[in-house]
């Protein structure tokens, strides 16, 4: 691992980023609540095709010292001085909120855009499937209280479905207490981020080649979220993992990497 700073406005970014393998570069971005070794059972496959950037987002793991910006734009903003001249950008979750803004923002940078258990609106509306606003709102109360349990709750969420949850969840916490644990100021930013980021829109502008990655068992962005997504962003791809919730590179991690190796070599 290495740590990365830079200075803006006299404010240090300080962004933890590990590199492995050699080829061409894959920025690697993770969710909410966790930090970069959550990738562990796909990161040495992958790496044996692509220069992995294996990223702690501002105020996770061991960027901790850095806050958290309060929109994906300018999150984006906070990563890029840390980041090669031009790569392929991989987010899963709210990483992938970021994932796609970094890629509407700096589209010069971007080669190609893949996104993991991801929509470009996570709250559920009367025209759009999504997170129940008030799960959103129970974990924001729960956050005030005892954040470290609601990280824990929300790990299980993301697990319920596949067959092998209490193990996701077991592997979830081992990887979550490998940095330190995010704030809870920065847990509610980035809750925040997940309830007020609408880039529907912006998907519609991206240009470069898109992949999106969903798990059947998905219960935070469940298949009709990604069947809406089809419909908005017909110009991009997508990929359905049977076996999976929201985690699918933990439930299948040979056909995630089939899927992200594929794309990426013919893109």
């Amino acid at each position: 691992m290495r740590v990365i700073k830079s200075v803006k406005k006299r404010i240090i970014v300080s962004i933890a980023i590990t590199q492995l393998g050699q080829g061409e570069d894959l920025v690697v971005l993770h969710g909410w609540g966790l930090n970069r070794h959550v990738w562990s059972t796909v990161q040495t496959q992958l790496s044996q095709h692509f220069r992995l950037w294996l990223v702690d987002l501002p105020g996770f793991g061991d960027s901790y010292e850095t806050p958290l910006a309060t929109s994906v734009n300018a999150v984006a903003e906070q990563l890029l001085p840390h980041l090669p001249e031009q790569f392929h950008v991989l987010g899963w979750s709210m990483g992938g909120l970021v994932a796609t803004a970094i890629t509407a923002e700096y589209p010069e940078r971007v080669k190609t855009l893949i996104t993991v258990a991801s929509s470009p609106y996570f709250l559920e509306q009367a025209n759009w499937p999504g997170i129940k606003p008030r799960l959103m709102a129970q974990l924001e109360k729960d956050l005030q209280h005892d954040f470290r349990k609601t990280v824990e709750r929300f790990l299980a969420l993301q697990a319920m479905g596949s067959k092998d949850a209490k193990q996701q969840v077991k592997q979830l916490k081992q990887w979550l207490f490998e940095s330190p644990l995010a704030s809870a100021e920065t847990l509610s930013r980035g809750l925040t981020l997940l309830e007020q980021t609408d880039l529907r829109e912006t998907l519609q502008s991206i240009q470069v080649p898109m992949l999106r990655l969903y798990g059947r068992l998905d219960g935070l962005v469940p298949l009709n979220a990604a069947q809406a997504t089809d419909k908005l962003a017909p110009h991009t791809s997508s990929y359905v993992f049977s076996e999976s919730a929201h985690a699918p590179f933990i439930t299948e991690p040979e056909l995630f990497v089939e899927q992200v190796t594929g794309f990426l070599t013919s893109n």
